[in-house]
């Protein structure tokens, strides 16, 4: 579309963010970054606070089987000694390592109030971490990347692959996402292992993530892909 001048507009549409999604996601003309030769599986903060429904308000479920999916490419990598990370938010009693992120509201499910050894920084109970092996860390801002250890992990490791599991999709994941391809990994989201609040939300940054900065597939993929390697 253009102005009376010919200068190009905004795209407008009628269509759903989910219709979008589906609509690019279905062109097979559109290039893959690809899986590259050794993949590590970073779970971004699959945590009660954003996992149960049941107990917090700040929680969502897009795929029921969410946390079944995360636990299986984990125990697939994990068995071919591939790196396995998980991450979740915890702040100080008195919210001073939130930031200007924890500033803008103070209610029991405001941001900051998930404190260290609360029940909400917990990890889901159905996730199977294995301590002995997977990296743990908590981090304060929305990428697993920020102010955490995962980047010199990830390098020690010669991880060129990250894939991204978690919630939410239009927040952590996408700025998970956004620096793993600055980092310089090929990046790649399983759609069955995000969640967020609203489909538009979910849908939209989807979108945005397969045209510009990760491989947005089916999980499946992911399967095949553990599978191929060999160490």
């Amino acid at each position: 579309m253009t102005d009376t001048l010919g200068q190009p507009t905004m795209t407008t549409s009628d269509q759903t963010a989910r219709q979008i999604f589906e609509e690019v996601r279905s062109n097979p003309a559109r290039a893959k970054f690809g899986f590259g030769e050794k993949l590590a599986i970073v779970n971004v903060d699959p945590q009660k606070s954003y996992t149960r429904p049941d107990l917090y308000k700040t929680a969502y479920i897009t795929d029921p089987r969410q946390m079944e999916h995360i636990n299986s490419i984990s125990k697939a990598a994990r068995a071919k000694g591939l790196p396995v990370i998980w991450t979740h938010v915890a702040y100080m009693e008195n919210a001073a390592d939130a930031g200007v992120w924890g500033t803008r509201t103070d209610t029991p499910d405001s941001l900051q109030n998930i404190k260290y050894g609360s029940e909400r920084t917990e990890f889901d109970d159905r996730l199977e971490i294995d301590r002995a092996v997977d990296a743990v860390y908590t981090k304060r801002m929305p990428s697993a990347f920020f102010e955490t250890p995962l980047n010199s992990f990830l390098t020690w490791h010669k991880v060129d692959t990250v894939i991204v599991t978690g919630g939410s999709t239009s927040g952590c994941v996408r700025a998970t996402a956004v620096d793993s391809l600055s980092y310089g990994y090929r990046t790649i989201v399983p759609i069955e292992c995000v969640a967020d609040k609203h489909e538009s939300y979910h849908f939209a940054n989807l979108t945005d993530l397969l045209i510009k900065y990760a491989d947005v597939v089916d999980v499946g993929e992911v399967y095949q892909a553990i599978e191929r390697y060999q160490a």
